[in-house]
């Protein structure tokens, strides 16, 4: 076993945030160095390579890591720590996982009462105000068709989504590649998906128990509470009651659908009679669409979700 490092192991993604990432970052570092939490710094390159860091972090046996950056920074560098104990055989609970928001999203810290401001964030760390997260193992098939069948496996930090959640983040993904930043791709995606979604047959099976056999907008699941900037499809779900929760829109008129939209925002999707909700500790769906996972497009159906029975430590403010 490696030696344990004391220091705090940060992944900087420099293109978090529309390009605000350097300046909140030596913010933090100047508050970092004045609290004296000891430190080490490294940048991102490009896609995915947070995940390689983290977990050759953890090789080298750094057990706190903190991201900067957006919900998709934190989704990386937990796979990475993920992907180590999975290999390793290493206990989750062994890691302190936090982050410095300056995405545009940052809904991961809402769950965790985690302000959206660095000062505040750098004070949590530093006085050791931690609790622990639920650890979800995710299993889809991969994106490109491949020889072997075997599921792709990796790690979901907060809310994932199939259908209309999916197609939007794919659609913000693909503007961002493109170079464009801020809020209004969310909304252009948003608009452009809602008008042009079609619903896609699936079954959704929780627990052994067949919950949903038919044709769906969209299905979303969650071990946090917000996505889309504030939105709440799952609002009773917490970080670590060892429970998934999920939420499925079957297909209805529009115009139908559409007055369940305020529910979305007001925490009561789950009241709505016509919205599917519930909770379990697996999750499989089956079906043909892609899988997004805290933001992120990771892979197709099938997709198999299990609650770990382990965790991993996270900074939580108020609630």
């Amino acid at each position: 076993m490696p030696h344990i490092q004391p220091d705090w192991y940060c992944i900087v993604n420099p293109y978090a945030g529309s390009g605000k990432t350097m300046p909140v970052w030596a913010l933090a570092e100047k508050q970092l160095t004045a609290l004296s939490v000891p430190y080490k710094t490294t940048l991102t390159n490009y896609k995915y390579h947070a995940t390689l860091l983290a977990r050759e972090a953890a090789q080298r046996g750094y057990r706190k890591l903190l991201a900067v950056g957006g919900d998709g920074s934190v989704h990386e560098v937990l796979n990475g720590i993920f992907s180590f104990c999975e290999s390793q055989g290493v206990a989750p609970e062994e890691f302190t996982l936090a982050v410095i928001p300056i995405g545009s999203g940052n809904d991961w810290i809402k769950s965790l009462g985690i302000p959206h401001d660095t000062r505040a964030v750098v004070d949590l760390i530093a006085s050791g105000s931690f609790g622990r997260q639920d650890v979800v193992r995710v299993e889809t098939a991969p994106l490109e068709a491949a020889e072997t069948s075997a599921p792709v496996v990796s790690c979901m930090a907060n809310i994932g989504g199939v259908g209309f959640d999916s197609r939007v983040c794919e659609r913000v993904n693909a503007l961002k590649e493109m170079g464009k930043r801020g809020k209004l791709i969310y909304l252009g995606a948003l608009l452009k998906t809602l008008f042009t979604t079609r619903a896609f047959s699936t079954r959704v099976v929780a627990d052994g128990e067949c919950v949903f056999d038919g044709e769906a907008y969209s299905v979303a699941f969650g071990n946090g509470r917000y996505s889309g900037g504030g939105m709440r499809q799952v609002p009773l779900s917490e970080i670590d009651d060892g429970l998934l929760d999920y939420m499925i829109v079957p297909k209805a008129p529009l115009l139908k659908l559409l007055t369940q939209l305020p529910r979305l925002y007001n925490g009561t999707a789950n009241q709505s009679a016509l919205l599917i909700s519930g909770r379990c500790r697996e999750l499989e769906m089956t079906g043909e669409n892609i899988v997004e996972m805290d933001g992120e497009i990771i892979g197709r159906l099938p997709l198999r979700l299990s609650m770990t029975g382990r965790q991993i430590n996270v900074p939580v403010g108020k609630p």
